[in-house]
């Protein structure tokens, strides 16, 4: 694959998805022994003086978010771990969903990344290598995560692939539906970009009708009209746990306010 995430890490994206998720861990974990299965986990950690500085989508991203002085408590949650790799201060260090996740949960709870790529592989094993409650796993993260879906108790289940390959809507869409028709006491998030309404109004169809209720949280940075450029991303929560649209709704208007063009905004809807 030619996706590689070290050159978009610390984006706005990454802010979103980030600040939801920590959000989602800590709220469903508040309820007893979490599992949370990562379907394209990536390396874990990433260092932005490397690819992420040619790209300079960080500068754009979390560089912004640790130097606004009024953060909403949910992006300031955001902050303060990435704050923790970064003692001397500045964002050289960015932590991804594994590390984020893995240190949410309490010792109990349990995280498995899935990711295809060996090399890859190996840097996620490493960056959880201290963290008992973390394992890296090798292989197709959709077929693998549903099937160890099928093994947990209401896991919380994070598809966040790089959209890379033709199938990647459909295959996230499916792979929601089978883990909360197995276990509607599932919850699943799907991370996808907005580029165009058309594809994205798409993935919506496939899960309408066929998963539990949805939440969609998008944060646009422009208006949808250039299908070549990522125009903002969105993460669709099925089974989101109460609360969601409140916190939803605080992360992306804060991405969108402060990250956006003039016109950016933040659509919170559910079906």
């Amino acid at each position: 694959m030619n996706y590689r995430h070290s050159f978009h890490a610390g984006n706005f994206a990454d802010l979103v998805k980030h600040a939801l998720v920590l959000w989602l861990v800590k709220t469903r974990a508040a309820s007893g022994p979490l599992t949370v299965l990562d379907t394209h986990a990536g390396a874990g950690l990433y260092d932005l003086s490397g690819d992420a500085a040619r790209s300079k989508e960080a500068e754009a991203g979390v560089a912004r978010l640790m130097t606004d002085p009024d953060l909403p408590p949910l992006m300031q949650a955001l902050a303060e771990r990435v704050a923790a790799l970064n003692p001397d201060g500045g964002a050289r260090f960015y932590p991804g969903s594994p590390l984020l996740i893995a240190d949410t949960l309490a010792s109990e709870g349990r995280y498995v990344g899935y990711e295809l790529n060996p090399p890859v592989r190996a840097l996620l094993a490493q960056a959880l290598a201290d963290r008992p409650n973390a394992e890296a796993r090798e292989g197709d993260g959709y077929a693998l995560a549903t099937a160890e879906a099928a093994r947990a108790k209401a896991p919380l289940i994070l598809i966040d692939p790089p959209f890379e390959k033709p199938d990647d809507y459909i295959r996230s869409a499916e792979t929601a539906v089978a883990v909360v028709r197995r276990d509607p006491a599932a919850t699943v998030a799907v991370w996808t970009p907005l580029k165009d309404l058309e594809t994205f109004d798409g993935f919506i169809r496939r899960l309408q009708g066929k998963a539990g209720p949805t939440l969609v949280a998008e944060a646009r940075l422009r208006p949808l009209t250039n299908p070549m450029k990522m125009n903002g991303c969105a993460l669709v929560i099925v089974n989101p746990p109460p609360g969601a649209d409140a916190a939803a709704q605080q992360i992306c208007a804060w991405v969108a306010d402060r990250l956006g063009d003039p016109g950016g905004k933040a659509e919170i809807w559910s079906f």
